[in-house]
């Protein structure tokens, strides 16, 4: 099994920067595994969850909302994917969770709020 857990949220005035963290744990094998597909979604008050960013061994991915600002990456050695995050709107608020589609994992979440 693995477990995933985030980081590094927080309250954030417009145009500034966030860096999230996502740890993941567990099994060598299975981490391995996760750390091969894993995405960051959002879920700001009152909508859907959506998907930010995703990396795998082909590449990234992101949402048109996010294209220049935000950019996915992992470092394998630590087990750990981030999400850098600049340029911050209040439309970015929101609950960011990491999540592993290779096994269909979630964390808990961590909350951004971008406001001055």
């Amino acid at each position: 099994q693995v477990q995933l857990v985030e980081s590094g949220g927080g309250l954030v005035q417009p145009g500034g920067s966030l860096r999230l963290s996502c740890a993941v744990s567990g099994s060598i094998f299975p981490r391995r595994n996760a750390m091969n597909l894993m995405d960051w979604y959002r879920q700001a008050p009152g909508k859907e969850r959506e998907l930010v960013a995703a990396i795998t061994s082909a590449g990234t991915n992101y949402a048109d909302s996010v294209k220049g600002r935000f950019t996915i990456t992992r470092d394998n050695a630590r087990n750990t994917v981030y999400l850098q995050m600049n340029s911050l709107k209040p439309e970015d608020t929101a609950v960011y969770y990491c999540h592993t589609g290779y096994y269909d994992y979630w964390g808990k979440g961590t909350l951004v709020t971008v406001s001055s």
